[in-house]
């Protein structure tokens, strides 16, 4: 062989010609089909494949989008009803736009709660799980940034009050506000920078999500068990096993999401959303879009500006630290009796948190948003650290093999078994 070429061992003349100057098809071969993955996968890791193929899909619509879209205050409205009305398959290509942020969301929500469920962000994996945080910040903020695109009524308000939260920061929350509006108030400068941020961060996040499955490949995949592959028969080849696995779990997938564009495209967005953004007219309830009221309610929870700025940010910052909160040495609650019903209960927290982040701030909705959030951060603060240390496990299995085979989760009391291991 040539110096300077590397051996391929594909059959296609074509393949290996590049592949020997340029072994891209060698590295997918390595790390999507020989990759050992461990054998006891359920559906719930077919959200990550998800997520990468939702983010696929958001900067192609978007991209297409952007090609018909002027933003300009004065236009920007029309220009979506142009894209709705008169572009060929337009109203397709918005629908799927505007509906995919929810069904990324949604997808990523249950991404991130598995891992809290599978201890998926403790070691060797922390930097994993941080980096998967980073990408849910990048994706808010895409997301908020887009929100206001329509420059209808709920855009317009949305973005007010979103971004006057920044002026209860001391000192630098004046000038942060007036350089994200680019003047002092909502306006074109800011439709404009808007655009901009939107239409680069999404290539942003693919860097990162680069560097997420990079570190996974690194440090190899959690599994339901918690515990760590203990030779081949512990692992399967990532293909045919789990292509096959996720593409079952993509066609489900993509019939949800063809049902909601098709039968339901408005139905997760807001009606004042369609009227013309008018700064003389305040709606008479303003708020975010459904994946952010958790947030929003927490915001709202707190009485001062400033506490409640800090809380919203707080509830996901505490993620970064999580690995060092929870100090327990098992990692899946299948084995931990005691955290599973506090962890539930921080998961109902949550939705609470998410339906009255929807409603006016008053009465009984004040009331639960607050016990809500106070359970959010007990959970994290206090009942993870305490529960790790106090906590008896149940045994853990030898190997992720054996369970499987047997057709069963952990092993019986009396079986041999390891009644605690190093996560």
């Amino acid at each position: 062989m040539a110096g300077g070429l590397t051996q391929s061992e594909f059959k296609n003349p074509v393949v290996r010609w590049i592949d020997s100057r340029l072994p891209v098809f060698t590295m997918m071969q390595k790390e999507y089909g020989t990759f050992p993955t461990p054998r006891n996968f359920n559906y719930f890791w077919n959200f990550g494949a998800l997520a990468m193929v939702n983010l696929v899909i958001m900067i192609v619509s978007g991209i297409t989008l952007a090609m018909h879209y002027t933003p300009n205050s004065a236009l920007a409205f029309d220009s979506v009803e142009r894209i709705m009305r008169d572009v060929n398959f337009g109203w397709l290509i918005r629908y799927i736009h505007a509906n995919g942020a929810s069904m990324f969301f949604i997808v990523v929500y249950i991404h991130i709660y598995r891992g809290l469920y599978y201890g998926s962000y403790k070691a060797p994996r922390e930097l994993l799980w941080m980096i998967g945080v980073v990408i849910f910040l990048l994706m808010m903020a895409t997301a908020f940034m887009g929100y206001v695109l329509p420059w209808g009524q709920m855009s317009f308000w949305g973005a007010t009050v979103i971004t006057n939260l920044f002026s209860a920061l001391p000192i630098v929350g004046d000038p942060i506000v007036t350089w994200l509006w680019g003047g002092f108030s909502v306006d074109n400068p800011t439709l404009n920078r808007f655009f901009s941020l939107h239409y680069l961060l999404p290539f942003v996040i693919f860097g990162v999500v680069f560097l997420h499955v990079a570190a996974l490949h690194i440090t190899g995949s959690n599994n339901p068990l918690g515990i760590d592959p203990k030779g081949p028969q512990d692992t399967l080849p990532f293909h045919p096993y789990y292509t096959a696995k996720d593409s079952f779990g993509m066609a489900i997938y993509l019939i949800v999401f063809a049902c909601l564009v098709f039968f339901a495209p408005n139905y997760l967005g807001h009606p004042d959303n369609y009227i013309p953004a008018n700064p003389l007219v305040t709606p008479p309830h303003i708020v975010p879009e459904w994946y952010f009221l958790p947030f929003y309610a927490i915001l709202r929870s707190v009485p001062d500006k400033l506490g409640g700025v800090v809380l919203m940010f707080g509830a996901i910052a505490i993620w970064f630290v999580l690995p060092w909160l929870d100090t327990s040495p098992v990692r899946s609650m299948r084995f931990r009796p005691w955290t599973r019903p506090f962890f539930f209960l921080m998961i109902l927290s949550f939705l609470v948190l998410l339906y009255v982040g929807g409603k006016p701030p008053e009465g009984a909705y004040v009331t639960a948003g607050r016990l809500a959030t106070a359970y959010y951060f007990l959970y994290f603060l206090v009942l993870l650290p305490w529960l790790g240390v106090k906590e008896r496990t149940l045994p853990l299995p030898e190997s992720i093999s054996r369970p499987v085979l047997r057709g069963g989760g952990p092993l019986p009391a009396g079986a041999a078994a390891k009644p605690m291991e190093k996560a």
